[in-house]
């Protein structure tokens, strides 16, 4: 699933790809804290194992990607 993260101040948005069984709902409620100011980060484990943290005060906007979508290799 592709996650795009608008951030303040920054012309340019945070795009990750997170593994494909990752609890979306999970992560919906940690987007939900962050953007409701019960936490200061929004912490995501890439689809590589890479933990990204942004700072909630500066997440502009987050879209999460179709369930199951992935991209393909090749020309189709």
């Amino acid at each position: 699933m592709d996650i795009r993260i608008g951030v303040t101040d920054h012309p340019r948005e945070i795009t990750l790809e997170v593994a494909g069984d990752t609890d979306r709902d999970a992560l919906k409620a940690g987007i939900d804290a962050a953007l409701a100011g019960e936490s200061t980060s929004l912490w995501i484990v890439d689809d590589k194992g890479r933990e990204v943290a942004v700072a909630a005060d500066k997440i502009a906007f987050v879209e999460l990607g179709p369930e199951g979508s992935t991209n393909p290799i090749g020309f189709g």
